[in-house]
């Protein structure tokens, strides 16, 4: 059975006060709303391929490193969690968690900053804004209609981020949809605020452990980050036995392990305290009033130096940047290449690649590669260049 709403705040998001899908349809006799909408996700074909997706390090380089997939499933856990103690509705924050990767491309932000590049004259490309495409349009599921017909709250807890360009361009087409808001500026949903946070304490959390694990960063390094360094030393006091190097694995997992628990329960008391603070009786209060997930001040300066000791130290790691440079050379070869030659793509986009101008052109060939997985891209690359640039 669904969530009960006696669990749920007057703040929280109810199904059965949703805004609605863009499709009626019947209500579902065993769950709510949102929890068809995270069904829908986990059985879509652009889920499946997240397993295959680069988080930091591209998906040949070792079984044990985290995927977009992974990383999906971290971020709905973090968030469950937060989501149960606020009182928030969890199969709304579950099903956002789970999508809001969906639109990423192959290689992770090095591919989305190629493909962007390739389509600077043609509309650009924003992962988050394809997200929302790809449930919006893209999913082929349904007999009527396209897209997996996801209600408001999931699709605007999707689209995290969004230009104002391209926010304009939506509220000419659906005028009080989910653009509304970037326009406006007003928040989404508390779910969706959280589904936010979420995401960036499990990327710190998990980059650490990945990065560690690849050799790129040593326990040494991490020492000089506060943040990882109380929670390293409290293990310590408690477990002096992981001292030796041989139990340097252990100590790193029991580290992560409390600065995760700290961050949880350090969101929850500000967020609990900012929502005090503005006593929103309604998710249109929510939407009209400032954010109210997040860190408490202490806790947010400690996370911004971790991440810009992660930027650093991992993701402009050498060996980091010349794989990106690769993966970057492969998208936008592909790009030009499907271009040049739409019928170098599968059927289907092929036809309408080349039903269409060069603007819809493009489009097709930026929906093709960002569905791409790290190894199909490589392995088209290599067939139409004879070139392999990356491993299997």
């Amino acid at each position: 059975m669904h969530q009960p709403h006696v669990f749920l705040a007057a703040h929280a998001c109810h199904p059965a006060q949703s805004r609605g899908r863009r499709h009626t349809q019947a209500p579902a006799p065993t769950r709510s709303e949102f929890q068809r909408d995270r069904d829908r996700i986990v059985h879509s074909t652009a889920f499946r391929r997240l397993v295959y997706k680069t988080q930091v390090f591209l998906n040949h380089e070792g079984d044990l490193f985290r995927t977009r997939l992974t990383h999906s499933l971290e971020v709905a856990q973090l968030g469950r969690s937060i989501a149960r103690s606020l009182q928030l509705n969890e199969d709304l924050v579950e099903a956002v968690c789970l999508a809001h990767d969906l639109g990423h491309t192959p290689f992770g932000h090095a591919g989305q900053d190629a493909l962007n590049e390739c389509m600077r004259d043609y509309g650009g490309f924003e992962h988050n804004l394809q997200s929302l495409r790809v449930v919006d349009t893209l999913e082929e599921r349904y007999p009527d209609y396209d897209g997996l017909n996801l209600t408001f709250e999931t699709r605007e807890g999707i689209l995290k981020h969004c230009s104002r360009r391209n926010a304009q361009l939506m509220e000419r087409r659906e005028p009080g949809d989910v653009g509304e808001r970037f326009l406006r500026g007003w928040q989404p949903s508390l779910e969706a605020q959280l589904c936010n946070l979420a995401d960036e304490i499990a990327y710190n959390a998990h980059d650490i452990d990945d990065g560690v694990r690849s050799g790129l960063i040593g326990m040494e390094q991490l020492c000089d980050v506060p943040l990882f360094e109380r929670y390293r030393q409290q293990a310590l006091k408690e477990f002096p036995h992981l001292r030796p190097q041989q139990e340097q694995r252990r100590l790193l997992n029991e580290t992560i392990r409390r600065m995760l628990s700290d961050q949880v329960y350090d969101v929850i008391a500000a967020t609990s305290q900012a929502i005090a603070e503005h006593a929103p009786r309604s998710v249109e209060d929510v939407r009209r009033s400032p954010a109210m997930v997040a860190f408490s001040c202490g806790m947010s300066a400690q996370s911004l130096e971790l991440k810009q000791f992660l930027f650093r130290e991992l993701y402009r790691h050498e060996r980091v940047m010349h794989t990106m440079a690769l993966a970057q050379q492969v998208v936008r070869e592909l790009f030009r290449l499907y271009f040049e030659a739409p019928g170098e793509m599968p059927p289907a986009q092929a036809a309408l690649a080349m039903a269409g101008d060069e603007m819809k052109r493009a489009r097709v060939v930026s929906d093709f590669i960002a569905g791409m997985t790290d190894r199909y891209a490589a392995r088209e690359h290599e067939r139409l260049t004879g070139r392999r640039l990356l491993g299997d």
